[in-house]
Parts: structure tokens; C-alpha cells; sequence
């Protein structure tokens, strides 16, 4: 299964329009929670996502591009597709 972290810019948005933007990344099977190799769960920073599944980058990129486009029509979506993740001073989620 792989892993994928994304990063989401809505342009011209405020934060209602990231919020809705959770709710529609969440339908598309992406969460703003990582989890360590220890179990413990960490909230990502704002505008940013993780996937788990059996998908290409290229089917991320398009999930995300609908959550986007369903909040706004001028977005940016960044796709990385993770070997392994390290990270410092996230919030215990």
C-alpha cells in the first residue's frame, strides 16, 4: 500500500473555504492525520493531507483536484508519494 502526503493552495480563499475544503478531501478518502511507526497519531499542518491505498500519483493528484475544484476554481495541489515520513513538532492528534 502506498503512502502520500499532499499540500492544497486554494487561491483568494479564507478559512471557510479550507474548511469546507477538509470535508471534501475527507470524501475523497484523505485525512489530516499521520501516524507513526509507534501508533501514536499526529495532526498535519493546515492545507495538508495524507493517502493510503493502492493508487498512483496521478490518481491522488486527480481525488485532490476534485476536493479542490468543489471549493474553489483556482487551486494548487503538490503530490508526493512517500517512502518513509519524518517529521518534529506535530500536535498529537
Amino acid at each position: 500500500m502506498a503512502s502520500f502526503t499532499k499540500r492544497v493552495e486554494l487561491h483568494n480563499a479564507d478559512w471557510s473555504d479550507y474548511e469546507l475544503l477538509h470535508k471534501k478531501m475527507a470524501a475523497q478518502g484523505f485525512s489530516r492525520v499521520i501516524t507513526s511507526d509507534n501508533g501514536k497519531r499526529y495532526q498535519l499542518p493546515p492545507a495538508e493531507y495524507n493517502f493510503e491505498g493502492s493508487s498512483t500519483r496521478g490518481d491522488v493528484l486527480a481525488k485532490a483536484q476534485t476536493a479542490a475544484g468543489q471549493v474553489k476554481t483556482s487551486y494548487a495541489v503538490f503530490v508526493t508519494e512517500a517512502v518513509g515520513r519524518t517529521w518534529s513538532g506535530l500536535d498529537a492528534a
